[in-house]
């Protein structure tokens, strides 16, 4: 990614990259505010292949899936890499397209993905076995020499947990109770709640021990010691949501020599916003 900034005018590039950096940080805990940093990178230097991926991924966690698609393969055009084919057939799903993540499953780039992207199709295509109802064919799909080996890779939980879930939704409990198990095994970092299925294939339930606090009387002297006031907070991230849209060109966003763009429509509130300056730049 520093590479490909640096055929950016310094200025530009240190403005790119803070938003990336933006990006990053805010795409798993606030997905919205990471996707409107993206647009602001996009706007600044949508030639970059590294802008075009982060903002991919940024419309994909919003599930804005046809956009994602859309700067997926704009990325891999750029760099005539194939590391972005699991997450472009990821986005047919969710674009209601099985059959076409299926068909991509069975492509040439398949096989020139590492071990970690081939997991990664591996699961993407049982997936969409299961989006068309073929639970066993997508338990089928899902056993291989990764799902069978003892070692535990960064993808090992992952897959167990895929496996498990589909037999049980197969009907299959006792064999989805050990793979949750082994997933549990392999799931170090607590990325899946395979803990919680367990115990609800246990029949165990837990209570929430929150204070009910229409129990407690309002003498004036309770206070509680976890009580902050998040008004300012959430005013900050209004307003920075906010003016990150307002920066979003939205007639520059997509690039008019890439064939699969098409322009997005101006909304109402950018046609007012551009009505107003107008009325401004006049005066």
């Amino acid at each position: 990614m520093r590479q490909e900034l640096l055929s950016l005018p310094k200025g530009l590039a240190e403005e790119v990259s803070k938003n990336l950096v933006m990006v990053a940080r805010l795409i798993d805990e606030d997905p919205e505010q990471a996707y409107a940093y993206s647009r602001i990178a996009l706007r600044l230097a949508s030639r970059v292949a590294a802008v075009r991926e982060a903002a991919g991924f940024a419309a994909y966690a919003t599930q804005k899936y046809s956009e994602a698609l859309a700067e997926f393969r704009a990325a891999k055009r750029m760099t005539g890499s194939v590391e972005l084919w699991p997450v472009m057939a990821d986005c047919e799903r969710g674009l209601g397209r099985p059959e076409r993540a299926l068909a991509m499953a069975g492509e040439p780039e398949v096989q020139k993905l590492d071990k970690a992207g081939q997991v990664e199709m591996r699961l993407v295509a049982a997936g969409a076995r299961r989006d068309q109802g073929q639970l066993e064919a997508a338990i089928v799909t899902l056993q291989s020499p990764e799902l069978a080996s003892s070692s535990v890779q960064p993808w090992t939980a992952r897959l167990r947990y895929a496996y498990a879930d589909a037999l049980l939704a197969a009907g299959r409990e006792d064999e989805a109770r050990e793979w949750f198990g082994k997933t549990l095994e392999a799931d170090k970092d607590g990325a899946t709640d395979a803990s919680d299925r367990l115990a609800e294939l246990d029949g165990v339930e837990f209570v929430d021990a929150a204070i009910d606090l229409s129990d407690v009387e309002d003498d004036g002297d309770v206070a509680l010691a976890d009580e902050i006031d998040e008004d300012d907070e959430d005013d900050e991230d209004a307003a920075e949501i906010a003016a990150a849209e307002r920066a979003t060109d939205v007639a520059e966003y997509y690039d008019e020599d890439d064939e699969e763009y098409e322009p997005l429509e101006e909304s109402a509130a950018d046609a007012d916003a551009d009505a107003q300056d107008s009325g401004r730049d006049k005066a």
